[in-house]
């Protein structure tokens, strides 16, 4: 049966990305408890507020990877009647959804953004590039990180659609959503204009909210 093996991809995807590097790093490096510092968040943007870039970097990486490792790793339990295409793309809505939801957390994870762009590396790197293209565009137009990291993500579901990955493209539509959900705040900030900028200190009337 095709049900357990699909299962099993979602299961495999999910415990990879619930694994709360933002966290572990920081206290492993001795630097407390991530979640007691900024916004509170486990990514990559949060970890920086510690003042240790090399753990923010590897935070960022790992969250990443974890994605692409989902990806790439599930179609080993492809079968007759379970491809390894399906599986890749079960495993990775899995990752994402551990990210933002891990248990070993109560569910209060992160944003996405990096698991998001490591699944997508997994699936197609080229529509990764485009990614990240669109993110550099938008954020050297306005200087604002969150509105760069949520154009991408809104762009990505076309960019595989073009590449002829209908079915990644509905996934991505799917990420794309939470990803917008998870960034409410930023979007209230961003049509306020109160939203702080690329370069620019959040100021002491400012609450803290990561973009990523």
């Amino acid at each position: 049966m095709a049900l357990p093996v699909y299962a099993g991809a979602v299961a495999l995807g999910y415990l990879l990305g619930s694994i709360p590097f933002g966290l572990l790093l920081t206290r492993i490096a001795g630097a407390g408890d991530i979640r007691t510092i900024g916004s509170g968040n486990i990514g990559a943007t949060n970890v920086l507020r510690t003042g240790r870039k090399g753990l923010a970097a590897a935070t960022l990486l790992l969250d990443a990877l974890k994605g692409t490792a989902a990806v790439l790793v599930a179609p080993l339990l492809a079968t007759a009647a379970a491809p390894g295409p399906d599986l890749a793309l079960l495993a990775g809505l899995g990752a994402f959804l551990g990210h933002l939801f891990p248990v070993w957390l109560r569910f209060r994870g992160g944003k996405g953004v990096a698991t998001f762009i490591g699944v997508l590396i997994g699936l197609s790197p080229l529509a990764a590039v485009g990614f990240g293209l669109v993110w550099l565009a938008v954020a050297f137009t306005t200087r604002y990180s969150s509105l760069a990291g949520l154009s991408a993500s809104a762009a990505t579901p076309l960019l595989l659609w073009l590449a002829g990955m209908s079915e990644a493209a509905i996934l991505f539509a799917g990420l794309a959503l939470l990803s917008w959900i998870k960034h409410a705040a930023n979007l209230k900030r961003l049509l306020a204009g109160t939203e702080s900028k690329i370069g620019k200190r959040t100021g002491a009337g400012q609450a803290a909210d990561d973009p990523a």
